[in-house]
Order: structure tokens, then sequence, then C-alpha cells
């Protein structure tokens, strides 16, 4: 190994230092107390350092939540590779979001929180660059399972492409994850901590779609036993994700 090499690998491995205590630091007291000075002290080295890595908290921020999104490509591709349905397919997705937000609450907060203008327009050119290169091959996940139900036909293409086909139901997902991380938020307007309430709604949007099969919207049963079974199927596969 040259010199060079020697020192490119402990450049990685100091941030993925930096990077481990923060995302435990935020576990245990929230984004909003992180803080670039006591993170370097954590880690035994000066602030002048971690900013060597991190030109700002929010460049930091941004590069935890690219971080974590890596393991959710993994278990998601997983998901595209199970033999059911486009549309149960789609489901399983937000199904695998909503075990993300049960597992690791604080992952989920953050993309919410690194997302916000406030934080991406304070992180690097090049961070926003590294996340929406992370990113991409999430949403050419989605955008194939869209295509799939159009290629079998049970997907009108509603002179839309597979991706612009894909955003609601994504929107959808996020949206919904917002609303419940937010304590309090649904229940201060007569809402209240339905499990089901984010399956219901996405689909009603896949049967606007016109997205096959339809699903009987008054059969809850069927929706629970529908989310279940999904939750039983992708469980293994989550833990081997997140063991890795």
């Amino acid at each position: 190994m040259t010199v060079t090499e020697r020192k490119e690998r402990q450049r990685v491995l100091r941030e993925q230092l930096f990077l481990d205590k923060a995302a435990e630091l935020i576990a245990k007291e929230g984004i909003l107390q992180l803080q670039m000075a006591p993170l370097a002290k954590a880690c035994d080295y000066a602030t002048g350092t971690l900013y060597q890595h991190f030109s700002s908290k929010e460049d930091l921020l941004v590069a935890l939540a690219g971080r974590n999104s890596c393991h959710q490509l993994r278990f998601f591709q997983g998901i595209v590779a199970l033999e059911i349905t486009s549309r149960e397919k789609m489901l399983a997705l937000s199904v695998a979001a909503k075990m993300n937000q049960q597992h690791y609450p604080s992952h989920a907060r953050l993309e919410q929180y690194a997302f916000t203008e406030a934080v991406w327009q304070n992180a690097s050119a090049a961070r926003r660059q590294a996340i929406l290169a992370n990113c991409k091959p999430l949403a050419d996940l989605v955008s194939g399972i869209v295509q799939q139900a159009i290629n079998d036909n049970e997907l009108p293409k509603q002179n839309c492409d597979a991706f612009s086909l894909s955003v609601a139901p994504w929107a959808l997902c996020i949206g919904s994850q917002a609303l419940e991380q937010t304590e309090g938020f649904l229940e201060a307007f007569g809402g209240n901590k339905d499990p089901l309430l984010r399956y219901r709604h996405l689909h009603m949007l896949l049967n606007g779609m016109q997205w096959q099969p339809l699903m009987d919207l008054n059969n809850e049963a069927l929706i629970a036993s529908q989310i279940k079974q999904l939750e039983s199927l992708l469980e293994p596969w989550f833990q081997h994700c997140h063991a890795e």
C-alpha cells in the first residue's frame, strides 16, 4: 500500500467514525442538539479536522442521510425480486418505509430534515450531488415497478412516463411519514393513530390510477391481512440488510 493509499484509507475511516458518532448522538439527543465541536471531541479529534471532512453541520447531515439511503437500496432491491404483483410491490415499498421508520426513527427524522431548504441549501454542492447519486437507483427501482405494471397492462400509461407516474405514490409515502412523525399533528385535527391509514390512502391512489387489480377499500380486514403478509415477508430481508 502506498503512502497516498494509506492516507486515503485513514481519511475514509475517520469520516466513517464521524458519521457513526453523529448517528449515535442524534439517536440519543436529537438532530437539533448535534454540534460540531462536541462531535469532534467525542471522536478524539480537533474541530478543525472535522471541518476538513464536512464544511458545515448541514453538510454532515446530508452525508449521513445519503449513507442511510444505501441501506434502503439493498432492502428495496429485495422487494423488486419478490414473486408478487407490481401493485403489491408498490405497497411493499410503503410497508418497507414504515419498517425503517419504526426500527430506526432517528434515520427517518433525519431524512425528513435533511431535505428541508434550510439544510439542503447549506450543504456543499458535492454532498448534494452525492446523495442525489445515492438516491437515483432508488428512483429507478420505483420507476421500474411502474414500467413493469405498464408492460403487463396492469396500469394505463396516461400519456406519462414511468417516473412521472411514480411521483404520486412516492409523495404520498413521504407525506404520510412526515405527518406521522410530527407528534400530535394528526390528532389535533381529529385524526387517530390508525396503522392502516397510509395503506388505505395508497390503495385509493392506486385505484384512481386504475392500477390492477383494484382493491375493495371497504374490506378493511383484507387490507390488514395484506399488510401483515407483506410485513412477514419483508422482516427477514430487512434484518439481513441492516445486519450488513
